[in-house]
């Protein structure tokens, strides 16, 4: 199978190619742009209904995959997030790990295993829900961001780092992260800039450059709201 992201790091997409029958794609629901008419697509619940509760419910994926089989060497397919932004591409080697933050999930190989980890009560505090996706297994992994993508090995490039809470998608588990404010009480409530993820230890911190709930707040002044009359 090869690959080639195009349009990072604004529209990002990915063209797959695969180079013999029966190699296979499982993608999120709804990431397919476009396909060769002779791969055959099947709709599942990977892992059984269990396993996909669990990423439904609890790492804010979708309930159902996609899972594309090639029929002979050359086909290809197209697929994209939903997100304006980049992708990332990632080959797992056995016993390798990543987290992953809800919606950040885009596709995979067949032998990348999906499931869920438990943040503890930080979750619950940092606004971004109390499970992080765990990706493990062998395989090539795809996910994706709001904004172009910014990667900063922690251990080697800096001694910690952090990060708000809304800018991280992705990071491997040599790192261990503690939430924090900026300053005090005055900056926590005053400076705009929330809650942050201190990081340290040794690992690979993939960022987003831009925060869907800045984006959602910047609107909202503008929304069009309809008078009772």
């Amino acid at each position: 199978m090869q690959s080639e992201i195009r349009h990072n790091p604004d529209f990002a997409t990915i063209r797959v190619q695969f180079d013999q029958p029966g190699e296979q794609l499982v993608t999120e629901a709804g990431a397919m742009v476009a396909r060769d008419t002779a791969l055959q697509v099947q709709t599942s619940m990977r892992g059984g209904l269990g396993a996909a509760l669990k990423r439904k419910l609890l790492g804010g994926e979708s309930l159902f995959q996609n899972t594309f089989t090639a029929t002979a060497p050359g086909q290809s397919m197209w697929i994209a997030p939903a997100p304006e932004g980049a992708i990332a591409e990632l080959d797992l080697a056995p016993g390798q790990e990543l987290y992953l933050q809800s919606g950040a999930y885009l596709a995979s190989t067949p032998g990348v295993v999906l499931d869920t980890k438990w943040q503890g009560a930080k979750g619950f505090f940092s606004g971004e829900g109390l499970f992080l996706l765990r990706a493990h297994g062998q395989g090539r992994l795809w996910f994706s961001t709001y904004g172009g993508i910014h990667i900063v090995d922690i251990g080697q490039e800096y001694r910690g780092y952090i990060c708000d809470t809304s800018h991280m998608v992705a990071f491997t588990p040599g790192l261990s992260y503690s939430i924090n404010t900026v300053g005090g009480m005055k900056s926590l409530l005053l400076s705009g800039e929330g809650l942050v993820c201190t990081f340290q230890g040794q690992g690979r911190l993939w960022m987003q450059t831009r925060n869907p709930g800045a984006l959602a707040a910047f609107l909202h002044p503008h929304r069009r709201v309809q008078s009772k009359s």
